[in-house]
């Protein structure tokens, strides 16, 4: 994403995410921010192939599952509540909980990716018509389990890419989404004021919250919201050549890169020094090091372990 999901990934919100004229186009947002090049025909075939279910959570809206063979270091989460267009309710927030868990135990993955089995939906936000039927007590706690429910997978120890088709973007120039919990009397509850300023600056962040207004597709890749476009049908299939392509790194390389980024940007520059330099001394006394080194000698793909 990516922005990991506006939704979910990165939680800039309790967002209602909206559509206004048919889509054109998909929007992948990403963590970590890669790009690459991809041959669609044969990842569709793959894509939908070889995968196994490893968790089938309390929520059916939920599933876990990993993908078979050398791509056996991705593991995917996919959303899947059509009747509310995957709006995130009590009973989806214990299915994301239980996923999410799931792979912070899983040691041999590399790379997560979270989509959408619903056609032309990823995400509503949160289950507003549900929410009309909580007490206060229950209010509180939903939104305070959602905003754990999201630090826990920004701290995930693996890099998340969000896979955007459909409403939750919309789509092309045509795309809008928003945050409008001050036009219903509350501010995004989630982490949304502390998490939107850190991808897109504090006066576009305080435009964006205060007014409420819908923000185009075109205007959430200029300021950074969204990072990669795709043609419609096409978000999982890009997301897939990203997790291979990082599935291919040595994955304690790739924690420590997470660990040194996400921790390093809320130090002063000193501080985030020592940490990137810690982070990277983990590394060096590592079977992966080694043969990355003699994979590059000898001119061949490395077999990394992650040991």
């Amino acid at each position: 994403m990516v922005v990991a999901f506006v939704a979910i990934a990165k939680s800039v919100g309790e967002q209602c995410l909206k559509r206004s004229k048919p889509y054109c186009h998909s929007y992948l947002l990403f963590h970590q921010n890669f790009t690459s090049n991809s041959k669609y025909g044969l990842q569709k075939y793959q894509f939908q192939s070889h995968r196994t279910l490893i968790l089938q959570s309390a929520s059916q809206s939920v599933k876990l599952e990993r993908l078979s063979d050398s791509q056996s270091g991705i593991l995917e989460v996919k959303l899947d509540r059509p009747e509310a267009r995957n709006a995130i309710g009590k009973d989806m927030l214990r299915g994301l909980q239980q996923a999410f868990e799931a792979v912070s135990s899983e040691r041999s993955a590399n790379v997560l990716m979270i989509c959408s089995s619903v056609p032309k939906v990823f995400c509503a936000g949160a289950d507003l018509k549900e929410r009309k039927t909580m007490n206060l007590s229950e209010v509180q706690d939903f939104v305070i389990t959602l905003r754990s429910t999201f630090s826990f997978l920004e701290a995930l120890h693996v890099p998340t890419i969000a896979a955007i088709e459909g409403i939750a973007l919309g789509g092309g120039e045509d795309a809008v989404l928003g945050i409008p919990e001050t036009g219903l009397a509350i501010i995004p509850g989630a982490g949304g004021t502390q998490r939107l300023p850190r991808l897109v600056g504090r006066s576009i962040a305080k435009d964006i919250i205060f007014t409420g207004r819908k923000i185009s597709g075109k205007e959430a890749g200029s300021i950074g919201l969204v990072n990669y476009c795709v043609p419609a049908g096409e978000a999982r299939l890009k997301a897939l050549e990203l997790a291979r392509d990082i599935n291919q790194k040595g994955p304690l390389a790739l924690r420590m890169a997470k660990c040194a980024i996400d921790k390093g940007v809320e130090l002063d520059m000193q501080s985030a020094l020592a940490l990137e330099w810690d982070c990277y001394e983990q590394l060096l006394d590592t079977e992966d090091r080694l043969e990355g080194l003699a994979a590059f000698a000898e001119r061949r793909k490395p077999r990394y372990k992650g040991e």
